[in-house]
This record gives structure tokens, C-alpha cells and sequence, in this order.
């Protein structure tokens, strides 16, 4: 979740985060995430690993091994990205000349095993507490919701929410996570590589660029171990990842996000959603929808929330009491909220997910009576009593058109 205003407050005071985990920082500008580097995973000496080729741009060679294509070598080289130097450590460079920003400059060279168990386990960050009073327009903002225990998902993750999992990636500071979702793709029934999650889990916003080496792993944590369970388990175990690791070969934000978003405030908060078009790190010839078994449809221009019944908001909580390795959700009927006027508003549940439930999503029984995915969770409180998540206009149509119209004939 996305900081609203920061305040002076002190960890864990009465205030407002967004739902990342680094808890936020995922979010961030530099500055954002130096607050919260304490805890931002394994030292830079063991997060290598070899790189096998740009996510989803590869061939086979004659011998077995990949063959990066020669104009793709090209393409990359003017991005200032060589491949081996990037295997070499290259991409902790996080020089402002060297971070890649708009919409066009997304690239993603896999790293084989760079996301281990142990990798994935320690990527989390402490909170930053920011203002809880963020309503711009109290015409269009109901009364705060009172707050909703979050509950335990029931393991196997992969036979109650086969389309959830959890996004890692990359920042100045360290390793970060968020939450994401399996959709569908119209261009491939049954068949869709494209995932859902927010914004500022792929960008930084209007002082930052992409963040790197995003990757996916559905039903992550299958059987729900604690944090001291998996302390020590066996890299690429099977319970942890067990569909895999599925890196972003492509990513799409919102122009108003990568313009406005920030680490506080709430700026570009209407617009925090994303979408990424994945591949497998390694040898897996299904999609993805058809290895988890499941996606959700997305379902766009919503009813407004006092139409809705209820919305369940599906993450993986990680600031205390949670640890970040469980899966939970949250049902309520939604409200609505207003971050200011002239922007549109925001739907609004009770729930007591922390941060790193960021852009998890939101289901809600779409129009062909099926459970849909309305939105993502975008920002809520440090005192973890509500979330808001954009309601999905013609912006994030959009994105998501484009995202998969890229890959209707691959």
C-alpha cells in the first residue's frame, strides 16, 4: 500500500501506508526507501545468478541453450543495458542516468535463481506511518469503514486461490513485494500470461522509473508456513514456488501514474494499477493460467460502490502482526473515497491487511455472475483498518488492451 501524507509521527502511530511490503517502500523514491532499507533482504553478494535471456525474447539454439537474438542485443544496448555486465551485478546501478522511466524504456532480462526461498522470504521492509485524514472530497467519501479482521486463507493456496500470488522485484534500497492476480487475456481464451497488481509495484512514479527484476510466483507459500517454517528452506522448494518463478517480460502503468505517483500523499492513487504480460524462468510450455488452473476475468467501469454487495480483497500481509508469508483476504461491502476533487473515486472496504497486500485483488461477482477482478489494493491506514483500490475506467482498459494486443500473435 501506497503512503498517503507523511507526518512525525512514529512507527506504527495513527496514520496511513500504502499496502507494499517493504511495506512501502515499493512505492518509491530513493529517499522513500533509504527509511526502510533495515530490512530490504540479502546482502548484494548473493543476489546474483545468471541471467538466460531478456524475459520472453529468447530461441532455442541447436544445442539446447538460449540464443538471444542479435537486434534484441541491439535494442537493449540502447538502453545502456549489456547483458553480461548486467549478469555481472550492473542492474544495482541506480543512478538516475541509468533508471529507465517511461512508459517505452521497460526491459527485464531474466536472472536465473536469483529469487530463491531464502531471497523471497527476506524481502520485506519496515513501515512508514503517514496522515490518516486523505479525503480531498467529502462529498464523494463515505464514513471510514469500520475495520474487518483479515482472514487466513485455507491451504493449498493452489486449490482455494489459485490465482493469487505474490510480485517481487528490485528497488535502490533492496528487494521489495506486492501482491498480484492471474487474468484473463481475451487474445488467449484460456491461455493468458498477463497479470494484475498496482502501479507503484512496477514504477517508482513521477521521481523514479521501473523497477527491476519483477518477477511472479503464484500460490507462493502453497501450504502457509511461517516465517520461522521456511527459515532455511531449500532454494526453488516446491511448496514455496510451486507453479514457479514468472518474470514480467512487459509492464504497463498508468501515464497518470508515472507522471503524478509518489511515495506520499496519494498522488496518482485513482490511477495505481498495472499489468504485466509474463514467461516462465524455466522449461514450462503452458501459459500461466493454464499451469495455476484459474484466472479471473477483469471486469471494467464497475457499478459504483453502493451498487456492490461485497468486494474480497486477496495479499500477503507482511507488517506485524502479519509476517508476510501467509496469504489472507478481506471481505466487505465498499465505500467510496475521495482523494481530491476532480479525480475519480476510490472504492473503500474495512479490512486489517498490512503492508505488502499492495496490489492484490479485488473480486467482486462481475456481470456474468462470476467472481471478477474490480481493482487492486492501492492505500490504507497504518492502523490497518480499511483499504481503497481504484475503480478500473477507460485508463486501465486501455493498459490492459495494449498489454494484450503486445502478444496476440506470440
Amino acid at each position: 500500500m501506497r503512503p498517503i501524507r507523511p507526518t512525525s509521527a512514529a512507527r506504527g502511530g495513527r496514520s496511513a501506508r500504502r499496502r507494499t511490503s517493504p511495506v512501502l517502500a515499493a512505492v518509491g523514491l530513493a529517499a522513500a526507501l533509504a527509511l526502510t532499507a533495515t530490512a530490504c533482504g540479502p546482502s548484494e553478494d548473493n543476489a546474483g545468478g545468471e541471467p538466460s535471456a531478456p524475459a520472453g525474447q529468447v530461441t532455442g539454439g541447436t544445442d539446447g541453450k538460449i540464443v538471444i537474438p542479435d537486434d534484441l542485443k541491439d535494442r537493449l544496448k540502447e538502453h545502456g543495458v549489456d547483458l553480461d555486465q548486467w549478469k555481472g551485478g550492473a542492474w544495482k546501478d541506480w543512478s538516475r542516468d541509468d533508471w529507465l522511466r517511461e512508459a517505452e524504456d521497460y526491459i527485464n532480462p531474466i536472472i536465473e535463481d536469483l529469487w530463491d526461498a531464502d531471497r523471497m522470504r527476506e524481502a520485506e521492509e519496515p513501515d512508514r506511518p503517514v496522515d490518516n485524514d486523505i479525503s480531498g472530497d467529502e462529498g464523494v467519501t463515505d464514513p471510514t469503514p469500520a475495520p474487518v479482521q483479515a482472514q487466513p486463507v485455507k491451504s493449498p493456496y493452489t486449490g482455494s486461490t489459485p490465482e493469487a500470488g505474490k510480485l517481487f522485484f528490485d528497488g535502490p534500497e533492496g528487494a521489495m513485494v506486492c501482491s498480484a492476480t492471474v487474468v484473463k487475456d481475451p487474445a488467449h481464451p484460456g491461455k493468458s500470461n498477463m497479470v494484475w497488481t498496482a502501479g507503484h509495484c512496477v514504477h517508482a512514479g513521477k521521481k523514479g522509473g521501473w523497477y527491476r527484476n519483477i518477477a511472479f510466483v503464484p500460490s507462493y507459500n502453497d501450504t502457509g508456513r511461517s516465517a520461522a517454517e521456511l527459515d532455511g528452506a531449500p532454494k526453488n522448494e516446491k511448496e514455496i514456488a510451486p507453479h514457479g518463478v514468472w518474470w514480467g517480460d512487459w509492464a504497463q502503468t498508468s501515464s497518470q501514474w508515472i507522471a503524478q505517483g509518489g511515495p506520499t500523499g496519494g498522488e496518482g492513487a485513482p490511477y495505481d494499477f498495472a499489468v504485466l504480460h509474463v514467461t516462465p524462468e524455466k522449461g514450462n510450455r503452458k501459459s500461466l493460467e493454464e499451469t495455476v488452473g484459474s484466472a479471473l476475468a477483469v471486469e471494467f467501469d464497475a457499478p459504483a460502490a453502493p451498487s456492490i454487495a461485497s468486494m474480497t480483497a486477496t495479499g500477503y500481509p507482511a507488517a506485524p502482526p502479519f509476517d508476510g508469508q501467509k496469504q489472507f483476504q478481506c471481505a466487505d461491502k465498499p465505500g467510496r473515497l475521495s482523494i481530491r476533487a476532480g479525480e475519480p473515486t476510490m472504492y473503500r472496504i474495512g479490512c486489517t491487511m498490512t503492508g505488502g497486500s499492495s496490489g492484490g485483488g479485488w473480486a467482486a461477482t462481475g456481470r456474468d455472475g462470476q467472481p471478477a477482478l474490480v481493482s487492486n489494493t492501492s492505500i490504507g491506514p497504518v492502523t490497518a483498518g480499511w483499504l481503497a483500490g481504484p475503480r478500473l475506467g477507460k485508463e486501465a482498459k486501455d493498459i490492459f488492451d495494449t498489454v494484450s494486443g503486445k502478444f496476440a500473435d506470440k
